[in-house]
């Protein structure tokens, strides 16, 4: 990792999520065009754990900090025992497989990959206690999703393990009320990461009020009420806090999250024409309350690229970072430079009067197909130079890192698998002890219950 020496720096960390050795097609997630479309296929778990490490690097590479983060155990056995299946672990396995395959292939999801919603983290420029605030992600709207938040806030909570430093919420009720699909649907714009910011919170509906517009096709997962509460939680205050409706149109055409038609990076806000409901008053409202800020609005017509490139090709579930020269660039995934429209697009952008100057295409193809680009496979985390040093320093990417994961995913992860794969016994055997080992890897101790 590169040495930073600047006294007042922070800088914005991603913590992508390794991609569980359980990774597979089983459509779960309904309103995600992708995952819905690859149903069924065959997946490549270790290529897919291979090519977010790449990303990783490719990040680390650039200089700036990169975590990881730790899969949840798949399969899920504990919760098979909740829902009343009985037996040794093999038979628990067999009998969910013969009686409901589906719920099998949710015990067994690898989504915990996309960290986007692993948590909300508010860093200490915004909070009035000036430490970190970090509240995992109930993800109540689908199941497969709404078993991962307590081992996430048991994963982040060794992760960023310093009291003095980062205090951790528990998960909002998981109650259809308080959806929160966490940092997917939020973005913070500011000066410099260790400046005050303006933290925006976009909700796709209001369960409380239901006057405000909501989709008809598919559900919109994050309420305002959890984004509200969310920013209660964080100590966040009227000035730094703006609740931007999605519009319900691009929900339906298959927009789950705001990170699928928006992203921002301090000043940089970049986002398709049709991403908000009522797009003038956002900006003018974000201008209010940075009134010292440049901004750069970067707003994506319907004709320079369609809705459906946008989200088939996931323009905007790239990531926006900021170089150690200043200047942004892009991480984009191969689909946007394989789609026309937005790979004109991204090449006009550059040559324009932002500050967003290079483009960087990654492979994470077995990610995409399950509907997850760049953007979903990293938790943005702003820290200052003593945060980032109490930060669990097993868990930032540096070259042997780098080589010991991808070591340790070979020796564990299979090349292949379907969803009735998911029953082998084998498969449950080989991804304990893959994420037991990996556990002291991180040096995160006993998160998992099977350690216990």
């Amino acid at each position: 990792m590169a040495q930073h020496s600047h006294p007042a720096q922070s800088f914005e960390v991603n913590f992508d999520g390794l991609v569980g050795p359980t990774h597979n097609y089983a459509g779960l997630s309904y309103g995600n065009t992708a995952s819905q479309g690859s149903a069924q296929a065959s997946s490549n778990p270790k290529q897919a754990a291979l090519q977010g490490l790449q990303k990783m690097k490719t990040l680390s590479d650039l200089g700036l900090p990169q975590g990881v983060l730790a899969p949840q155990k798949r399969p899920d056995v504990h919760t098979l025992r909740r829902l009343g299946f009985s037996g040794n672990d093999a038979q628990v396995l067999e009998k969910t497989y013969r009686t409901d395959p589906i719920l099998l292939a949710a015990v067994c999801s690898a989504s915990s990959m996309w960290t986007a919603n692993a948590a909300t983290v508010s860093p200490s420029a915004d909070t009035q206690d000036k430490r970190v605030h970090i509240t995992p992600a109930n993800l109540n709207n689908k199941f497969h999703r709404a078993i991962e938040h307590e081992v996430t806030g048991r994963i982040l909570s060794r992760v960023f393990n310093d009291d003095n430093y980062f205090c951790h919420h528990a998960a909002l009720p998981s109650q259809d009320a308080f959806g929160d699909e966490g940092a997917a649907n939020h973005t913070r714009l500011c000066i410099d990461y260790h400046e005050p910011g303006l933290e925006l919170f976009v909700y796709g509906r209001s369960a409380f009020n239901a006057h405000l517009p909501a989709p008809q096709r598919y559900p919109a997962r994050q309420t305002l009420e959890a984004s509200r509460a969310v920013a209660r939680l964080h100590g966040l205050r009227e000035h730094n806090t703006l609740f931007i409706a999605q519009n319900p149109h691009v929900i339906d055409q298959g927009v789950f999250h705001n990170d699928v038609i928006a992203v921002g990076n301090q000043n940089v806000l970049f986002f398709h024409e049709s991403a908000f409901l009522n797009t003038p008053t956002v900006l003018a409202e974000i201008r209010a309350k940075l009134p010292k800020v440049e901004f750069h609005f970067i707003a994506v017509t319907e004709a320079e690229v369609p809705l459906a490139d946008a989200i088939s090709s996931y323009l905007f579930n790239t990531q926006i970072v900021t170089l150690a020269a200043g200047n942004m660039a892009i991480i984009a995934p191969l689909e946007c430079a394989n789609t026309p429209s937005v790979k004109a697009y991204l090449d006009r952008l550059i040559s324009l009067n932002t500050p967003i100057q290079a483009v960087h295409y990654i492979d994470v193809k077995q990610s995409m197909r399950n509907g997850g680009g760049p953007a979903c496979l990293r938790l943005r985390v702003a820290l200052n130079q003593a945060e980032l040093a109490a930060t669990n320093q097993a868990c930032l990417l540096n070259d042997a890192l780098f080589t010991r994961l991808n070591t340790w995913v070979e020796r564990h992860y299979r090349d292949r698998l379907i969803v009735s794969d998911l029953r082998d016994p084998d498969l449950l055997r080989e991804s304990r002890s893959a994420l037991d080992e990996l556990s002291q890897i991180l040096d995160l101790g006993y998160v998992y219950e099977f350690q216990r």
